[in-house]
């Protein structure tokens, strides 16, 4: 934008200044130039940067929806403002709490059979041991796993990990002898040995183990679960992390399986939506300058650029003042949050600079002449004209060389 407002100037002043200051052999009109003569600059050596501010908000980023996943009644929702970490709970159906682990695959099935193995088993491996709980070993990436059946007398009956491997060692027909995770493995399938077809465990995966139970069981005891060491859809709220409570939908008594609220992250950061054609200049982990509404500023690092083209409020009748073009959103992370500490939502304008030359030769734009041959002059104050090779264009100046032309060389410009 700032490259073609410039561009545009430098087009409307040359042609004027061909017009006032060539004739056909592409020498200086000496009358048209005296008429035309207005001022004399003079080059300076300088620092240029091709920068442009556009307006941006500062908040807590994106909103993420959060739904119930099983039947019941809410009974205990959290005030919007709260900040809720791993294993601590979200909400509460029945008044029984819904902790959040962190993951990327929510609970999509019951986890309940000793050998049940996939991404959605790796998350409360993984979340069990960071909140600090033996969960034993697991099985290597590349072993065969024969998922073990639940027998109907075992459906919603409490097995400490101790029974279910002297179980499992006792059964002579199971397959192969369980090792120390209490879970049959194999280096080959045989699908023989087990009514469920053996499943070879991959990278991401996690296998719900006789370890694995035993550890779900004295966490759930912990958090005021019903022990059981089976976990149903719905009992745990997996997100990507710690997040805000940005919003609050659900009511106590409401239905758990509805939408309740709404998330963010914990962390304060600046968006700015940018025409894609502005975007171009725009690198992920490039400095930017945002200015607060107390007229300070902050540093920050341009995090992440979005790559999917959307019309601004305006168009999508948001109402809210927007261009109604297509933009792209750009996030931007602030290197100190000690200056945005009491503000929780604001505008800012955010400063981006894609470019810098240091220490060049620069005029006002208004100086160059567009020569009838090709390229660009510039005229000293006797007349002569002198061929220059430009370079970046910023905010009504321009990076010039050529041969005579250095610090403090005069120029003719226009006003």
């Amino acid at each position: 934008m700032v490259l073609g407002a410039v561009a545009l100037a430098v087009v409307i002043a040359s042609a004027l200044t061909v017009a006032a200051w060539q004739d056909r052999d592409g020498k200086p009109d000496k009358a048209a130039g005296s008429a035309a003569r207005v001022a004399t600059a003079v080059v300076t050596r300088t620092d240029l940067s091709n920068a442009q501010t556009l307006d941006g908000t500062l908040g807590y980023g994106r909103t993420t929806t959060v739904k119930g996943g099983r039947g019941g009644l809410i009974t205990w929702l959290p005030a919007a403002g709260t900040t809720v970490r791993r294993g601590e709970p979200l909400y509460r159906v029945d008044n029984v709490p819904v902790p959040v682990f962190y993951g990327s695959t929510p609970l999509y099935r019951t986890l309940r059979a000793r050998g049940t193995t996939g991404p959605d088993v790796k998350v409360v491996a993984d979340n069990l041991r960071n909140l600090g709980y033996d969960i034993g070993a697991q099985p290597a990436v590349g072993t065969w796993i024969a998922q073990q059946p639940v027998r109907p007398d075992e459906a919603d009956t409490e097995e400490t990990a101790g029974d279910a491997a002297r179980e499992t060692a006792g059964s002579a027909t199971a397959g192969p002898a369980p090792d120390a995770t209490g879970t049959r493995q194999s280096t080959q399938p045989d699908a023989a040995t087990s009514s469920a077809a053996p499943v070879q465990v991959k990278r991401g995966d996690g296998v719900l183990t006789a370890g694995l139970v035993a550890a779900i069981k004295r966490w759930q005891t912990t958090v005021g679960m019903p022990p059981t060491g089976v976990l149903a859809v719905g009992d745990l709220s997996v997100l990507s992390g710690a997040v805000r409570v940005d919003g609050v939908q659900a009511q106590l008594a409401d239905a758990a399986d509805g939408t309740l609220m709404t998330v963010t992250s914990t962390v304060k950061s600046v968006t700015v939506p940018v025409e894609p054609d502005e975007a171009g200049s725009i690198r992920r982990g490039d400095s930017v300058t945002v200015n607060l509404p107390d007229n300070s500023t902050a540093q920050g690092t341009i995090t992440a650029i979005g790559t999917t083209v959307q019309l601004g409020d305006a168009a999508a009748g948001g109402g809210n003042g927007g261009s109604g073009q297509p933009e792209l959103t750009v996030s931007i992370r602030l290197r100190d949050t000690a200056a945005v500490r009491k503000l929780n939502s604001a505008p800012v304008q955010v400063k981006f600079t894609s470019e810098t030359r240091k220490g060049v030769l620069a005029a006002p734009v208004g100086a160059l002449m567009a020569l009838r041959e090709g390229g660009y002059a510039v005229q000293l104050p006797g007349g002569r004209l002198v061929a220059v090779k430009t370079g970046m264009f910023s905010k009504g100046v321009v990076e010039i060389s050529g041969s005579g032309i250095s610090d403090g060389t005069k120029v003719v410009t226009t006003s």
